[in-house]
């Protein structure tokens, strides 16, 4: 049997590797499907999402409509799948933008450290003071519900997470030999920064950025629940959410769908975040 998950080389079968990480390979394969659904949209839902139908509204899931309808008789499913489209391109943008600038600021701080290291390290204090989804609401509440508004409070959401990673991976690469030995053979600072500590720090950050989306998943949705994300009629996940607090009771398939949508997102993106940490812990 254990010949038979090893391959010639002596290393581990695709089938051993798979058996290993059931959680990884299970969360990529839905990764790759919703990318799909937000990238292709057309190809699973036939409907527009804001066609409206007065006289369909409120019809429970059915053969012609498979998540029912809303309360204007737009088809629920058509507006959950192009709502991947609009809620996961926020996200994944918004993180992005996290994770440069809190790993460029990270990058820095715990590399050249000094007056640098404390100012930047008070000021990440300052934004960690507030819980993520306060912070989002503060940002969001003050400048405006709009698009552009919440990517960009989302991506200082979390920017301190990625600085405080970036931060303590630049200084534990600092001290390595490699360090020293490029200096000594007349590399600059900034250079040493760029080719070697920040290419071996990456890893550390995109790992917390696969941790780090179903977090920002759940705050985009909140925020789009509370009225401050994308505004109707776009279709976004946390908008239907929003859109279906009043019928909870009497059409809770408003609900139940989008909602279903985020959680079956979340998880995906948990366990592949989990598998990559998983596998760099143990390199």
């Amino acid at each position: 049997m254990k010949a038979m998950t090893m391959t010639r080389n002596g290393r581990p079968s695709t089938l051993a590797r798979i058996a290993r990480e059931p959680g990884l390979v299970l969360g990529t394969i839905l990764i790759v499907f919703l990318a799909l659904v937000a990238l292709f949209p057309g190809l699973f839902a036939s409907q527009s999402p804001n066609a409206i139908s007065v006289p369909d509204a409120l019809q429970p899931p059915s053969a012609a409509h498979w998540f029912g309808t809303d309360d204007v008789g737009r088809d629920l499913y058509a507006r959950v799948v192009y709502g991947a489209r609009v809620t996961l391109s926020i996200c994944a943008g918004s993180l992005l933008l996290s994770a440069l600038m809190g790993g460029l600021l990270g990058l820095i701080s715990g590399f050249f450290g000094g007056w640098v290291d404390q100012v930047l390290g008070r000021l990440i204090d300052v934004m960690l003071s507030f819980p993520p989804i306060i912070l989002g609401v503060i940002i969001t509440g003050v400048l405006g519900p709009a698009t552009h508004n919440l990517i960009l409070a989302l991506s200082i959401v979390y920017l301190p997470v990625f600085f405080r990673i970036a931060r303590a991976g630049a200084m534990s690469e600092t001290g390595q030999t490699y360090v020293e030995a490029a200096r000594s053979i007349g590399l600059s600072e900034g250079a040493i920064l760029r080719r070697h500590v920040t290419r071996n720090v990456t890893p550390l950050i995109l790992t917390q950025y696969m941790i780090l989306f179903p977090l920002i998943l759940q705050i985009q949705a909140a925020l789009g629940f509370l009225g401050l994300g994308v505004q109707p009629p776009t279709p976004d996940w946390g908008a239907i959410l929003e859109g279906g607090k009043d019928y909870i009771l009497f059409a809770p398939w408003m609900s139940i769908f989008p909602g279903a949508a985020v959680l079956v997102t979340a998880l995906a993106l948990m366990l592949v975040g989990r598998g990559l940490q998983r596998r760099i812990d143990r390199r």
